[in-house]
């Protein structure tokens, strides 16, 4: 297994040349092709009273300003991307929904790994994520988050994974395997693991870690008990301690992409990002 296809989401140009220069690392390592995504959001129209019909110098401006946003994004990927020689395609949409839209989602779910930046926080504007929770959900594909602070490439040596034993854990490990077989180590990290009717709290992990044993991955075990704190603080803290480059972990929740992990952890966990961090559903 490898990752050949891989969907870089441009969000804006912030994020395009950061998501562009990730994607571009990735195809070199992985030999992947690159498919460049930008969804133009058509925004909400001033109505003029008392008719209210859409005010049509506010449509114009509102327009022509997403139009300048969507060809800034694919000159930055066409610049970082085709100059370097790797293998890539541009795909821009309109649409109201964003990238929940049908097509972009349509277009995710032929793809090996969607790439999307954490982004920043909103400042009294949309938050790109309610958008972006649809990638997660809908289109059934692995998404590498990238954290605003992390502004180069690096190689991914180490990695922990999250792991509670449930599908979506299980999903994520195994959507990760490409980075898993490359990495110098991988740790397999459970936080208060309940007792089942199957299994004792302190064998959680050893079947996990024998079956990514035997597909040549160096990987370890480790059992935290917290006493009390919460999973996601158990987390990041082990994030730091190891030097952690990639974080692995499942998506939970309904409602939101980042009510996820433990169904305690919250969206303070990847507000927070210090590494990498691949989602799966």
């Amino acid at each position: 297994m490898s990752y050949k296809t891989i969907m870089a989401v441009l969000d804006d140009p912030a994020s395009a040349r950061q998501i562009s220069d990730f994607a571009s690392f990735l195809s070199e390592r992985f030999s992947a092709h690159i498919v460049g995504v930008h969804a133009e959001t058509l925004a909400a129209v001033p109505l003029i009273a008392p008719m209210e019909i859409p005010d049509p110098a506010a449509v114009q401006v509102l327009q022509e300003a997403a139009q300048r946003e969507t060809s800034t994004v694919e000159k930055i990927f066409r610049d970082r991307i085709e100059s370097q020689g790797v293998p890539s395609e541009w795909r821009s949409f309109v649409s109201a929904n964003g990238y929940a839209s049908g097509n972009v989602i349509e277009n995710a779910r032929a793809v090996d790994l969607i790439v999307a930046s954490q982004g920043n926080p909103p400042q009294g504007g949309p938050d790109n994520h309610a958008d972006l929770e649809a990638f997660l959900f809908e289109s059934g594909r692995p998404m590498l988050l990238v954290p605003r602070t992390i502004k180069e490439p690096q190689p991914i040596r180490r990695v922990l994974i999250a792991w509670n034993g449930s599908r979506e854990a299980t999903r994520a490990t195994f959507d990760a395997l490409p980075f898993l077989k490359n990495a110098e180590s991988v740790e397999i990290f459970c936080v208060d693991p309940p007792e089942t009717s199957g299994q004792m709290p302190e064998m959680a992990g050893v079947e996990l870690a024998a079956t990514l044993s035997r597909h040549g991955v160096n990987v370890t075990l480790r059992t935290e008990h917290t006493s009390g704190i919460k999973a996601s603080a158990a987390i990041e803290n082990r994030l730091a301690d190891s030097s952690v480059d990639l974080l692995v972990m499942g998506g939970y929740g309904h409602a939101r992409w980042w009510e996820v992990l433990f169904g305690g952890v919250t969206r303070t966990l990847l507000d927070s990002m210090t590494a990498l961090t691949l989602l799966s559903r």
